[in-house]
C-alpha cells in the first residue's frame, strides 16, 4: 500500500457537499465507493440516467447510468472511436449499467446494456428471458443473445443446454414463456 501525497484529503460525501455548497446547482451525480452514505446528503444529489439517445428517463424507467467524477477515467488512450462510443459529448462515461431510480430515490442496478436486445426497438433483457426459460425442469443451461435481423435490427436467439437425458423443444420453450406473459 502507498502513502497518500502529502497535503492529499480523502473528503467524505458530506464533507465534500458542504464545501461545494455553492456548486450544487449543476451538481447530477456524486459516486460514493467503500461506504453507504448518510441519507440527508444522498438525497441532495440525483443519478443521470438516460436512454440510447441520452435524454433523461422519468424515476421508475430503466435507463443507462452515467458517471463522472475525480475516479472516472476521461478518455482511452489513443482510441478516438472507443471513446466517443465509451463518453457522451460533454465528457459523461457511459458506465454499461441499466438503473431504475425507486420513488425514494433509491438506485436499484437491473443489469448491462449489453445483456438487451434491441428487437424493433423493444428493449428485451436477455437475463430476464433466461430466468423464464430456466424454470424449464428440463434445462441445465441457457443463453440468451442477440442475433441480427434485416427488419428488426435484432432478435432473441436462445442455446440451450438440456439435462442429461432430457429433451426442450422450442414449442416446450414457447409455451413456457406464453405462461408467463399471461400470467
Amino acid at each position: 500500500m502507498t502513502a497518500k501525497p502529502a497535503g492529499t484529503v480523502k473528503l467524505l460525501p458530506h464533507r465534500w457537499l458542504e464545501h461545494r455548497a455553492e456548486d450544487l446547482a449543476g451538481l447530477r451525480v456524486l459516486q460514493v465507493g467503500g461506504a453507504r452514505p448518510a441519507d440527508e446528503p444522498a438525497r441532495r444529489v440525483k443519478p443521470v440516467l438516460v436512454d440510447e439517445l441520452d435524454q433523461d428517463v422519468p424515476p421508475g424507467e430503466p435507463g443507462l447510468l452515467l458517471t463522472r467524477g475525480p475516479c472516472t477515467p476521461r478518455g482511452h488512450y489513443r482510441a478516438a472511436e472507443q471513446n466517443a462510443r465509451a463518453f457522451t459529448a460533454d465528457g459523461w462515461y457511459r458506465s454499461g449499467d441499466i438503473c431504475r431510480l425507486t420513488p425514494d430515490g433509491n438506485l436499484i442496478v437491473e443489469g448491462r446494456d449489453k445483456d438487451m436486445i434491441n428487437r424493433g426497438g423493444e428493449k428485451v433483457s436477455a437475463e430476464e428471458v433466461e430466468n423464464l426459460v430456466y424454470r424449464l425442469p428440463a434445462v441445465s443451461q441457457v443463453a440468451a443473445v442477440a442475433m441480427p435481423d434485416a427488419v428488426l435490427g435484432e432478435r432473441v436467439c436462445l442455446y440451450v443446454v438440456p439435462r442429461p437425458g432430457a429433451t426442450v423443444t422450442l414449442d416446450d420453450i414457447a409455451a413456457k414463456l406464453r405462461a408467463q406473459v399471461t400470467a
